[in-house]
C-alpha cells in the first residue's frame, strides 16, 4: 500500500494506536517538512489517508458511545512491511549534507519527533485506560498529567530546533 512517509512512520510506530483523525493530524503537522501547511489541508489529506486504511482493513474505526467520539484501531492485518513510502519533497534543507552541525541538527529534530510519537502514544493510552478504566483515574491522571508536559517540552525542544535550522537558511551555522 502507498502511504505518505511520515503518516506511515506515525501509523507504523508501535505504541500509536487507538487514536483520533485529530491526533493523527497534529502528529503529521509536526513531522511535515512543510511548516506552513494549513491545519484544514492537512485534516482532509490525513483522513482520506485513514479512508483507504480503513476499506483496506488494517485500521478498524469505532465511535465510543459515550462520547461519540471517532478512532482508530490498528487490526491484525496492519503490516507496516508492506507499506510504500511516497516521500515528500526535502525543500526545507538549507545548507549542504556535508555540514556537520546541520546534520546534527536535523538527527536531534528526527529524534525529538520520534520520542513525541512515543510520549504521544503513552498519554493517548493513558487517556484510554482512564475512559475504560474510570475506578483507575486517581492513579492514572498523574500519569496522564506527566506524559501531557513532556510532549510540552519536547514540542519546545522541536521549536527551537527547527527555529535553529530555518535561521541557517541567511547564514552558515
Amino acid at each position: 500500500m502507498k502511504l505518505n512517509q511520515s503518516l506511515a512512520q506515525i501509523i507504523s510506530a508501535p505504541n500509536f494506536d487507538n487514536f483520533s483523525a485529530v491526533e493523527l493530524r497534529a502528529a503529521y503537522i509536526t513531522l511535515h517538512s512543510d511548516k506552513q501547511l494549513a491545519p484544514s489541508t492537512a485534516r482532509r489529506f490525513v483522513y482520506a489517508e485513514l479512508v483507504k486504511l480503513v476499506k483496506k482493513g488494517w485500521l478498524r474505526k469505532t465511535v465510543s458511545k459515550k462520547k461519540e467520539i471517532t478512532t482508530f484501531i490498528k487490526t491484525n492485518s496492519f503490516n507496516a512491511n508492506e507499506i510504500t513510502y511516497v516521500h515528500e519533497e526535502e525543500s526545507n534543507e538549507v545548507l549542504p549534507p556535508s555540514n556537520t552541525i546541520q546534520n546534527s541538527l536535523q538527527e536531534r529534530l528526527k529524534k525529538y519527533k520520534n520520542e513525541l510519537l512515543m510520549s504521544y502514544g503513552e498519554s493517548s493510552e493513558y487517556k484510554q485506560l482512564c475512559n475504560d478504566f474510570p475506578e483507575l483515574y486517581e492513579l492514572l491522571q498523574p500519569q496522564y498529567n506527566n506524559a501531557r508536559e513532556q510532549n510540552a517540552r519536547l514540542l519546545g525542544k522541536i521549536k527551537a530546533v527547527e527555529n535553529l535550522i530555518n535561521d541557517g537558511k541567511n547564514k552558515v551555522v
